[in-house]
């Protein structure tokens, strides 16, 4: 399999590449508007077609690239079934499988960073992978405290759904802020601060007592999201 993983210095965000085979079908996870001419440069020099591109949520520090990915590629633009984005082409349920190519992702309903999140489990007979958004990060989790977050469900995405994954699954989370690049659901277990060892009550404490500023982007990046990264769009869910 072919897989590529990309990051925006600006966001601390990790974007993703897959596809059975170079000259094949492919599907992005989570792009980044500002990196649009480096996936499309990747996808050429591969000689890839660009099937699906997926957002995990609706990210809060960064502005989208499904809508131009959409518009370059004529691929198919996937999020969860709540999401209210504009320019979505497809919504996923829970279990839901999307396939590119021999390529295999189980849609995980994954609420607690936002009501709306997904996670995606690559090969879900025999889990080699699972890409979390923001909920569950390389020893840390996705912050509760807006956009529908709540750290009760959190809790209840990583610890009944996530964790329930056999330990040696790859982790890749939609961001890193110290320089991590994957984990594993076992390590994330035994060594995530925030949960190893922690009942649902002290993380729900843990969450609650961040105190964090909000993301800079944060009153551009999610209207702007909303409408899938496209100034037409947004002006139009503005008018």
């Amino acid at each position: 399999m072919l897989f590529r993983q990309l990051f925006d210095s600006t966001s601390s965000t990790y974007t993703y590449v897959l596809a059975s085979r170079a000259g094949g079908e492919a599907v992005i996870i989570d792009p980044v508007k500002d990196q649009l001419e480096q996936y499309l440069k990747l996808i050429e020099q591969l000689d890839l077609r660009l099937v699906h591109a997926i957002d995990t949520h609706t990210h809060a520090d960064h502005i989208t690239a499904l809508g131009d990915l959409r518009d370059t590629t004529h691929c198919t633009t996937i999020m969860g079934e709540l999401s209210q984005a504009d320019c979505v082409s497809q919504h996923v349920r829970e279990d839901e499988i999307v396939r590119v190519d021999g390529i295999e992702l189980q849609a995980l309903y994954t609420p607690g960073h936002t009501n709306e999140s997904f996670s995606f489990v690559l090969n879900p007979s025999a889990p080699k992978a699972v890409f979390t958004g923001d909920v569950l990060l390389i020893r840390g989790s996705g912050r509760t405290d807006f956009q529908g977050g709540d750290p009760h469900r959190s809790w209840d995405s990583i610890v009944n759904k996530l964790f329930k994954l056999p330990d040696a699954t790859t982790l890749y989370p939609a961001h890193d802020y110290k320089g991590w690049t994957a984990s594993s659901i076992g390590e994330e277990k035994h060594f995530n601060p925030r949960l190893a060892g922690k009942t649902e009550s002290e993380y729900v404490q843990i969450m609650r007592g961040l105190n964090l500023p909000n993301p800079k982007m944060m009153d551009v990046a999610i209207p702007a999201n909303l409408a899938c990264g496209q100034p037409s769009a947004l002006a139009k869910r503005q008018g």
